[in-house]
């Protein structure tokens, strides 16, 4: 435990009480990482945190209840864990929701109402309050969990996928800073999207035992890929989609 790229590291979880978050806390809490998740549902985070402290026990794992649609409400998170552990090494951006229709034309708008919020609205404001304080560390990283429908959208997915679109497009927007910012020595922070095709986890196993969920991404292999991410030089992930599932 702790003898990598993440030992030592402070990482904040967005979206932490969730099947991905719970995996991301246990893995990133195994690499030595102390690690400040946050959900909004208080009691699913309380249970995610605990698990991670139990099973790494000496880990630091906490969280905190952020309202991700409050920009004031994430910078005061963001500025917390800065003031706390004196450094912000990562953010893992797992908030996620899914609306769809059976086709194109019976789109409901509502649904990309809700979606925006939930995919767009969060990233810009994680992003935004959390990327000085990864610039100032020596191995920040922005991770943005995205699927591949965003380039390959279906007609019944307009909402989902074009939200999906956006937040890529803002978190490549966010690479180009850290890659202005390191001048010509490249980048020494990095933002970067893993994309899926979708997510499985255990109870969805149980639930449909029959179900192959082909091209699904587990959420420990996920867990595992965010890890990845500090392994690699900022430069070779900054920018750059790194596909967990086949390209379409």
């Amino acid at each position: 435990m702790g003898n990598g790229a993440l030992d030592g590291a402070v990482i904040a979880v967005a979206g932490a009480g969730g099947p991905a978050g719970r995996a991301a806390l246990l893995r990133l809490a195994e690499a030595g990482a102390t690690v400040i998740g946050s959900d909004n549902d208080p009691q699913r985070l309380a249970e995610a945190v605990d698990a991670a402290r139990y099973a790494h026990g000496g880990a630091t794992v906490t969280g905190e209840t952020v309202d991700l649609l409050d920009l004031d409400s994430v910078r005061g998170w963001a500025d917390g864990i800065e003031k706390d552990f004196g450094r912000v090494d990562g953010l893992v951006h797992l908030v996620g929701g899914w609306r769809g229709s059976q086709t194109f034309t019976k789109t409901d708008l509502g649904d990309w109402d809700l979606l925006e919020k939930l995919l767009i609205r969060t990233v810009q404001h994680t992003s935004l309050a959390f990327h000085e304080a990864l610039q100032r560390s020596d191995r920040g990283r922005y991770v943005l969990i995205s699927a591949a429908g965003a380039s390959n959208p279906t007609a019944g997915n307009a909402a989902y996928s074009a939200a999906k679109a956006a937040a890529e497009a803002w978190t490549l927007a966010m690479a180009d800073y850290f890659r202005k910012a390191g001048g010509e020595q490249g980048p020494t922070s990095a933002a970067a999207i893993l994309v899926v095709k979708a997510l499985v986890h255990d109870a969805m196993r149980a639930e449909r035992p029959n179900a192959k969920f082909a091209g699904f991404t587990d959420v420990r292999d996920l867990a595992e890929a965010v890890a990845g991410v500090w392994e690699k030089p900022a430069a070779e992930v900054n920018g750059n989609r790194l596909w967990l599932t086949e390209k379409p």
